[in-house]
């Protein structure tokens, strides 16, 4: 695919935005190859995501971000806007602990050419997945996390902080790190942060969630990739699947089978997410 710029807009919906999109990219030369558009009617929030040929636009994504901020700013005041080069190359640093199906999943997809991006960096709170980690010459990074020791967590997550700054990526992914991430990180991650979660929420929030659907003996498990926040698995939700169970079913075949719902959950959202299809408004999201 040749490069691509990547417009996403998302403001109170009125006459004239499509109109006013489309003429400055006429203006400029710009020729539309992908566009999406969706309002919320509940909110009353117009979504838009404009893919242009970056070969047909005669300046660069510097000059075409700061003449785009004009156009954007006289159709709405507190409109959302973003624009994304595809000549950048996607930078993924993935969180683990010790299950290691998802990571297995991305770094298959990673060395396939599947997943176009550069992964720098795997952080574990557990060394079990350096191995592998590591055979895809990728770097692992140990930092034990403290039971019951409060300050002492806190500077696991300062240090964990400090390995995936450093890399600037434009995806975190909680690729199950079963740690509860601190408000401060939730606020300096956000709209970047991707954590898979074993369940079809908002049902079996919190640990071990296969074992409270046995209890209440479900007929339909799931998974669900939603962006972190403070509070605890109520993020906005990016994608969720689901797979059928029976009485027969033991907690451990339901692990089992659980577990191929949560690849799938989470490579395609953090597919949608590096192409710029993901726009956020409150607790919700529009994937176009």
């Amino acid at each position: 695919m040749s490069r691509r710029y990547v417009i996403t807009f998302g403001c109170p919906d009125r006459v004239g935005i499509v109109a006013g999109i489309a003429t400055f990219l006429a203006e400029l030369g710009g020729m539309i190859v992908e566009a999406a558009y969706h309002t919320d009617h509940d909110t009353g929030w117009f979504f838009t995501r404009q893919v242009i040929n970056a070969d047909t636009v005669p300046i660069g994504v510097d000059e075409l971000r700061a003449r785009f901020g004009e156009v954007a700013g006289g159709l709405a005041v507190d409109g959302d806007w973003r624009i994304t080069d595809t000549a950048q190359r996607r930078r993924v640093v993935i969180l683990v602990s010790r299950e290691g199906h998802c990571l297995y999943d991305i770094l298959g997809r990673v060395a396939s050419g599947e997943l176009d991006v550069d992964v720098p960096a795997v952080v574990g709170n557990h060394p079990d997945l350096a191995g592998i980690t590591e055979a895809h010459g990728i770097p692992f990074h140990h930092v034990p996390f403290p039971t019951g020791d409060q300050e002492a967590k806190a500077e696991a997550f300062a240090s964990v902080r400090e390995l995936v700054d450093a890399h600037d990526p434009h995806a975190i992914v909680l690729a199950r790190f079963m740690q509860i991430v601190p408000a401060w990180l939730c606020t300096a991650w956000a709209g970047r942060a991707l954590n898979i979660h074993h369940s079809f929420l908002p049902s079996f929030v919190g640990a071990r969630p296969y074992h409270q659907a046995h209890r209440r003996g479900v007929k339909l498990i799931g998974a669900t990739c939603h962006y972190v926040t403070p509070d605890l698995d109520a993020g906005p939700i990016v994608d969720q699947d689901v797979i059928r169970v029976g009485h027969a079913d033991s907690i451990t075949d339901m692990v089992r089978r659980g577990r191929d719902i949560e690849k799938v959950v989470l490579a395609r959202s953090l597919r949608w997410h590096l192409e710029d299809r993901i726009l956020v408004h409150g607790n919700k999201t529009v994937i176009l």
